[in-house]
């Protein structure tokens, strides 16, 4: 089977094909895989310019292909929450608004799929943004209470624990029984290797599986996107997001973003996003490579990487993972990747949960976060915040929140010396 590690030289890297990209930390995010043909490469950049994109009401002669907003929306494009194709930012403490953040909303039950069931008045998910004549939502907002914890040597590490609530809701009280998620918009690349790893070597890991509702298929598949793993494959997870951020309409999700009692919503126009355009928009995330790592031969790093084992944070941060198919580059197929996920849930223990199940995902568990791109987070304007909900403000304080399965490591990380500690957080930079 074919290696295709961050250590190879460019000579044994030749005619096999290249999955990380280099170039300046800027855009360490926006690169594509190299090798990609004429054609996809055209679709690529098509697919760019969607997502970068501000989408409009319309009619408009300027922009017809990007006429669809709303009634109901996040924000007008999808590069405005996925900053450089990084992570969304914490909400500023002046006014406390989640602009890059999604608060999920649902009630006790299930829906029809054995997912959760929609808020009756507000749906799966708040939009504090609505077009003329449809009232927004409302807005979500955080406010932190901050904590010290110390470590065995003496330091002292501040963490912050996010309380959301909610502002100018348009539609009625959201009820005691409702259940909230505050979710981060998270990175954006790397997503097409992921995507092309095979269920078999997912399933192999030592976390649970997530089984979702599959819209082309009509049946429950393997979750391997989204926070709890609750989106099956890239184009679902891209058209999902389509409907319910900026309001705009697929063939796979064909109905706008409305609550049965919104009725101004409900009566607005209700253009699509056409099916080439959403094939442009895949293609363009498929193709989006990973930045290559950086000092990987540092003693130092390889110091932190051994200790990185030794605690056990491997065991849900699979080190290597391998392509099965990669139709974009096929001489990627078989190649080995290294994006530290096992892309399976973990019970992250009481201080993580957000009290809401996603459908085999409990309100404790989450879905191992990728760490390809760590140590460049916040480099290109993107949002340097970690965790589902933006609360860590390095990757100390994010080791420090994990509890549950995880708890051992992070009371190992805890316990070591300060030199051994610095050359873990190292190694984690140099992802």
């Amino acid at each position: 089977m074919k290696r295709i590690g961050v250590l190879l030289c460019a000579a044994m890297l030749a005619g096999a094909g290249r999955y990380e990209a280099n170039g300046p930390e800027s855009e360490a995010f926006t690169q594509p895989i190299e090798g990609l043909d004429a054609n996809h490469a055209a679709s690529f950049r098509q697919g760019s310019g969607i997502f970068r994109q501000a989408w409009i009401i319309g009619p408009s002669q300027d922009h017809p292909d990007f006429v669809g907003l709303g009634p109901l929306y996040n924000r007008l494009s999808c590069i405005a929450c996925h900053v450089k194709n990084g992570r969304g930012a914490a909400p500023d403490s002046e006014n406390g608004v989640a602009r890059t953040m999604a608060a999920r909303l649902s009630v006790e039950g299930r829906d029809s799929h054995g997912g959760p069931r929609a808020h009756p008045h507000y749906g799966a998910q708040l939009n504090p943004e609505g077009v003329p004549g449809v009232a927004c939502e409302g807005q979500a907002v955080v406010e932190y209470a901050e904590f010290d914890v110390t470590l065995s040597d003496g330091e002292t590490t501040t963490l912050r624990r996010p309380k959301l609530s909610f502002r100018n809701l348009a539609y009625g009280a959201l009820g005691p029984e409702t259940k909230t998620s505050l979710r981060n918009a998270p990175p954006v690349f790397g997503l097409g290797l992921i995507e092309s790893v095979s269920d078999a070597e997912i399933l192999a890991g030592k976390g649970r599986p997530n089984f979702v509702f599959s819209v082309e298929n009509g049946r429950k598949s393997l979750g391997r996107f989204g926070l709890k793993a609750n989106q099956p494959n890239l184009r679902q997870q891209i058209a999902n997001a389509f409907a319910d951020e900026i309001g705009v309409t697929s063939s796979l999700f064909p109905f706008e973003n409305c609550a049965p009692t919104q009725s101004a919503c409900l009566g607005a126009p209700k253009p699509e996003l056409d099916d080439a355009q959403l094939d442009a928009v895949v293609t363009y995330i498929r193709a989006l490579a990973p930045p290559a790592r950086r000092n990987p031969q540092d003693p130092r790093v390889a110091d932190g990487e051994s200790l990185f084992r030794a605690i056990g944070c491997s065991d849900c941060h699979r080190d290597a993972l391998h392509v099965a198919d990669f139709a974009l580059q096929p001489a990627l197929d078989g190649a080995e990747i290294h994006p530290y996920t096992d892309l399976l849930l973990h019970d992250m223990g009481e201080g993580l949960a957000d009290g809401r199940d996603d459908f085999d995902a409990g309100s404790r568990d989450w879905r191992t976060p990728p760490l390809w791109g760590l140590g460049l987070a916040g480099k290109g304007g993107d949002g340097a915040n970690f965790l589902h909900d933006g609360r860590a403000r390095t990757p100390t304080e994010a080791i420090l929140w994990h509890g549950g399965e995880a708890q051992a490591s992070a009371d190992a990380f805890c316990s070591l010396p300060k030199p051994q500690r610095h050359a873990l957080l190292a190694f984690l930079n140099s992802l």
